[in-house]
């Protein structure tokens, strides 16, 4: 598959993704890219993003790609049940390309996060997945990305020492990111 077979769904975490982020400039360059925009960047509540997600989803006559970071996978785990049955078209959402999930502790520490973020659903997602994370993610220690990634029955992948993968960590452009989400692509089917 390629980007312009389908449609990317870009699901950013809390604050939103600014312009400078790799998902904002993956959004400006990827013609078929979308932002799933949120009433509130600073304050998520989980009912009120997995709605969001659930109506960008929904009812579409392409495949769907899911790009999320942070919280935004967080979002994705809880709506993929969901998403799995309300698409109904097999391989409707045709994959996550899921970056740097947070903890749990590091969700419950974010002022203003609804507490039913927490805890994490733990049941393998019903779509390709992919967890990135970095070996010195801030918000979340390695080795519970790679537990996550387990529990989602997503394949792991290392970005190595990249802090969050996000405008402060020095990943504006991110361009290894778009390199393995291209190979992600072509893997889909």
């Amino acid at each position: 598959m390629k980007a312009a077979d389908c449609d990317i769904l870009i699901i950013p975490g809390w604050a939103g993704s600014d312009e400078d982020h790799w998902q904002s400039r993956w959004e400006a360059k990827l013609s078929t890219a979308r932002r799933v925009e949120q009433d509130d960047w600073h304050k998520p509540h989980l009912k009120a993003w997995t709605e969001r997600l659930l109506t960008a989803a929904t009812g579409k006559s392409r495949p769907q790609v899911l790009v999320a970071h942070s919280i935004g996978c967080i979002v994705v785990a809880n709506a993929a049940q969901q998403l799995a049955s309300a698409t109904a078209t097999p391989g409707h959402i045709a994959g996550a390309w899921l970056v740097a999930p947070p903890s749990e502790r590091a969700v419950r520490a974010i002022p203003g996060v609804d507490p039913a973020f927490t805890p994490f659903p733990r049941q393998p997602l019903p779509f390709p997945t992919v967890v990135v994370s970095a070996s010195d993610d801030p918000y979340c220690p390695q080795d519970e990305a790679k537990a996550l990634a387990e529990a989602w029955g997503a394949r792991f992948l290392d970005a190595g020492e990249a802090g969050h993968i996000n405008t402060s960590s020095g990943h504006g452009p991110w361009p290894d990111g778009i390199l393995r989400f291209a190979t992600f692509l072509r893997d889909l089917t």
